[in-house]
């Protein structure tokens, strides 16, 4: 018969064993909870802007101030009627008088891709585009990926292929995946998927595990169709 003290010592020796794996200092420990740090901060907007967007803009009622014209954007499903700048940025729109902030601004030269986003299911950059141009366009960030509080596939792929370090190209990242995964016109190979990808730069090198999330969303989706 096992002596249930001897058991009690065994588990109190293992959980301590395992409190001292978790609070020495290693590699392994520390880029898992950068790791950690960086999805959630990835993905945080898709739940956190939600309540934000629940009433949607419009500067109908306030005089045009010299410079300004008013625009009609469609931003994840939500009619937003907004006076701007005719140079305003979409990125800058979106980030300051939305405040989707998911989309990040990085080079903002149209070089890394981190505000990646849709415009009418194409994926663009949006540093790159006068909020002005995309009057009637429909616009999806990654606030809008996720439907009815479902995940899209690629989000769930991300997290479950560790798919991400810093998490700051993230939300481009998937949404640039998101897009492709539907193209007809994109070979399902590796080089296809890479070669598809290349416009979005992820300087903590995750490009093996983006790949695997990609495909992996990619024969889920196949298969559920």
């Amino acid at each position: 018969m096992t002596d249930p003290t001897e058991s009690n010592i065994h588990d109190s020796d293992s959980t301590g064993q395992l409190f001292k794996e978790l609070t020495t200092p290693s590699r392994r420990n520390f880029l898992r909870t950068i790791g950690i740090s960086g999805m959630a901060a990835a993905t945080a907007p898709m739940w956190a802007q939600a309540a934000q967007l629940e009433t949607p803009i419009d500067d109908s009622d306030t005089p045009l101030a010299k410079g300004e014209l008013r625009v009609s954007l469609k931003v994840n499903g939500q009619q937003h009627a907004l006076n701007i700048p005719g140079n305003a940025v979409l990125l800058d729109v979106l980030r300051d008088r939305l405040q989707l902030t998911g989309t990040k601004k990085g080079c903002d030269h149209g070089q890394c891709g981190a505000c990646t986003l849709h415009v009418n299911g194409q994926p663009m950059n949006s540093c790159l585009s006068l909020a002005a141009m995309h009057e009637g366009d429909e616009i999806t960030t990654i606030e809008g990926l996720e439907q009815n509080g479902q995940l899209h596939p690629i989000q769930e792929a991300f997290w479950a292929h560790d798919a991400f370090q810093c998490g700051y190209c993230t939300s481009g990242q998937m949404m640039t995946a998101a897009a492709i995964i539907k193209d007809p016109n994109i070979g399902a190979d590796d080089a296809s998927v890479r070669e598809a990808m290349s416009g979005n730069i992820c300087r903590c090198g995750a490009y093996k595990n983006i790949l695997a999330a990609v495909q992996d969303a990619r024969g889920k989706l196949q298969g559920a169709s």
